[in-house]
């Protein structure tokens, strides 16, 4: 690689975009309270170095228990809600009206906690690893689209979720948080 070539890459790394164009070149790692993603609990999502990301409002007293994440300026981007009388645990994420994701939990897990993503006109995304401990990954076809895990806060009740590039942060976060409150 010519001397320009890394010079290049190394101030992409700094800027946080790739040297071909804008956008982050790196994963975002959010910071998520473990037991405030219950319904009727409001907390701010943060970044990893500590800045305001992501609003999440839960919602009780309702005929269906539901969560929304509101982007750091209070507009809606997510709605997650629980569905009733359904075999297996079910959450569904919406976006203005419309749903955009089924979570649901695995009947049968032997060894480790998984979850199927449906999400309409895209390949599903899975879930695998253990979701009590907070340390599992979300992939799509494969490829990892977020890593969820303790170890990267030394704060009680904290987990970290890594958002990989190009991936919609807000949606992510809206699984997480669906599959945080099965």
């Amino acid at each position: 690689m010519s001397p320009a070539r890394g010079r290049q890459r190394r101030q992409a790394r700094r800027q946080g975009t790739t040297p071909s164009g804008p956008g982050p070149a790196t994963p975002t790692r959010y910071k998520m309270h473990e037991k405030l993603v219950t319904f009727g609990d409001d907390f701010v999502i943060e970044t990893a170095n500590g800045a305001p990301a992501f609003k999440v409002d839960g919602k009780a007293l309702r005929l269906r228990n539901t969560i929304q994440i509101l982007d750091s300026a209070g507009n809606p981007l997510y709605k997650v809600q629980e569905r009733v009388v359904r075999l297996k645990d079910t959450m569904i994420i919406e976006r203005d009206g419309k749903t955009v994701a089924t979570v649901q939990k695995a009947l049968v897990t032997p060894l480790r906690d998984r979850f199927d993503v449906e999400v309409p006109g895209q390949p599903p995304l899975h879930v695998r690893g253990n979701i009590v401990d907070h340390e599992y990954t979300i992939t799509r076809s494969g490829a990892p689209v977020a890593n969820v895990s303790k170890r990267w806060f030394r704060v009680r009740d904290t987990y970290g979720v890594e958002v990989m590039a190009g991936e919609d942060h807000g949606f992510v976060l809206a699984v997480t948080a669906a599959i945080d409150a099965i």
